[in-house]
């Protein structure tokens, strides 16, 4: 399936399908590809929805955890939805949380892949250097168990973006507030039912990660796939899909119920 960018007001989306709402957050270097199979498989029964988080746009005063945040209140608000089916991954998992935690009531699940929040090893421990483009590869292929799933196309669109200086130092200053803002704290306040599916050879943020979610979030449910990175909707779409379809109609039924 094609994801077709739309555009509303301010803001820009992809919107696949009917029924109750799976609201997908990308990541740093979110490639709308990389959920291409989820909005695919799901749309069939469920309303998919992808905000463009700006981060490549932001006032870089605002540029940080607390701008994008800003933004989905805005744009769920904008859309009028409810009873959200949120789920992240990476930087967008972060942000996923941190959503949550100040808006639980419009919260019905919560899905994270990959998340940072507690801790994240960057894109290989340093920041992509402009211009190296065996460089770029290098680091996007990292992200990923099998190294070929980091396409051309894909490499392209990340070399092009660390290209682009404006676009770099919005990146950065995302990345550090990511850095900065711990959550571990925060997550025994998330009530809503919570869902980890990770990479078990995820390098930027480890498989023991995602035991810490699991250990500080009640009502939380990890399942590792094995031969994965950190992208595992990318990488895994099937096994990824199995499992979230698992989770998801447990829980419409325990509500029906």
């Amino acid at each position: 399936m094609e994801l077709i960018i739309k555009k509303e007001g301010d803001f820009k989306f992809v919107e696949e399908g009917e029924g109750e709402v799976l609201l997908l957050l990308h990541g740093l270097f979110g490639a709308l590809s990389n959920w291409e199979k989820l909005v695919t498989y799901f749309s069939k029964n469920y309303r998919v929805i992808i905000p463009m988080l700006p981060i490549y746009e932001m006032p870089i005063k605002s540029a940080g955890l607390e701008g994008l945040v800003s933004f989905v209140e805005k744009f769920v608000e904008f859309k009028k939805l409810t009873d959200l089916n949120l789920i992240g991954n990476s930087l967008g998992g972060h942000v996923g949380l941190l959503y949550a935690l100040k808006n639980q009531s419009k919260i019905k699940s919560l899905t994270l892949t990959g998340s940072s929040g507690l801790f994240e090893n960057g894109m290989g421990g340093s920041f992509p250097k402009r211009g190296n483009y065996s460089y770029i590869k290098e680091r996007v292929e990292y992200t990923f168990f099998y190294p070929e799933t980091a396409t051309k196309e894909l490499v392209d669109e990340v070399y092009q973006i660390c290209s682009d200086i404006p676009k770099c130092m919005r990146i950065i200053a995302i990345a550090k507030s990511a850095q900065r803002h711990n959550i571990a704290s925060d997550l025994h306040k998330i009530n809503k039912p919570t869902l980890l599916i990770w990479g078990l050879n995820d390098t930027i943020t480890p498989a023991l990660v995602a035991h810490e979610f699991n250990l500080l979030i009640k009502n939380s449910e990890l399942y590792y796939i094995d031969k994965c990175g950190h992208a595992p909707m990318m990488e895994q779409p099937e096994k990824f899909n199995s499992i979230f379809e698992r989770f998801i109609t447990k829980h419409a039924t325990a509500n029906v119920s």
